[in-house]
């Protein structure tokens, strides 16, 4: 059984036919907690479990998904190009907030981790949390911290982003494109700007062009921030 089953037709199947499944239940319910990735992940987890596929033999036979993310973000790049009249005039405002929330982002993490009286191993794991999970996982190698808690602390970050965000844009009346954009890039990475996407182009390229200034800014505030308290 498993042998008819585990092959590149047959996985993709199950990724993408669950993720849309996903989709669909979200867009008939009207509930923005019901992510796709909610229904999604464990079901693909479950198949896996019943058919005795281990997670190493999934991600082999789903390579092409894997390649498609490089054009997915030179996409992101063409959404930053067509509105980058209006990136330029704003890019002030663009990195203050990036930096800003970067730093926030660590120290967070640490009064947290400190008033749970939690080890120091989520202090190196978790202060990547709001990066995207290739920058996250190399981080947190360079501080010797807990691969597997870095790559579900990421994955939630971006979940509760994307779907908490829309709520604090009304709470707080975010009305301006550039603030949702940075709103979403700054905090919760490719979820949260798949998110903005949804909201406008112009949304999708600030939040796409947080993603990799974030990645720089929280690179550099690390290393400074662990250097001062250690």
């Amino acid at each position: 059984m498993k042998e008819l089953i585990l092959n590149v037709p047959a996985m993709l199947t199950l990724t993408v036919g669950t993720y849309l499944l996903g989709v669909y239940c979200k867009n008939k319910s009207g509930i923005s907690l019901l992510h796709p990735f909610i229904i999604c992940i464990p079901i693909i987890i479950a198949l896996l479990k019943v058919m005795d596929i281990s997670a190493d033999e999934y991600m082999e036979h789903n390579q092409i998904i894997i390649f498609l993310q490089g054009p997915s973000v030179v996409a992101l790049g063409l959404s930053i190009y067509d509105n980058l009249e209006t990136i330029k005039k704003k890019m002030a405002a663009i990195l203050s907030a990036v930096i800003v929330g970067s730093i926030v982002g660590v120290v967070s993490v640490y009064v947290l981790c400190g008033i749970l009286n939690l080890g120091p191993i989520f202090d190196r794991s978790l202060e990547s949390k709001s990066l995207t999970t290739p920058i996250a996982m190399d981080l947190t190698k360079t501080l010797e911290g807990n691969i597997s808690l870095t790559a579900i602390s990421v994955v939630l970050c971006g979940f509760i982003g994307a779907v908490i965000g829309p709520i604090m844009w009304r709470l707080f009346k975010f009305d301006h494109p550039v603030a949702k954009g940075l709103a979403m890039g700054c905090a919760s990475h490719g979820l949260g700007t798949t998110r903005a996407i949804e909201e406008g182009a112009l949304e999708g390229a600030v939040s796409g062009l947080s993603i990799a200034l974030m990645g720089i800014a929280t690179a550099l505030v690390i290393p400074l921030f662990n250097a001062l308290i250690r």
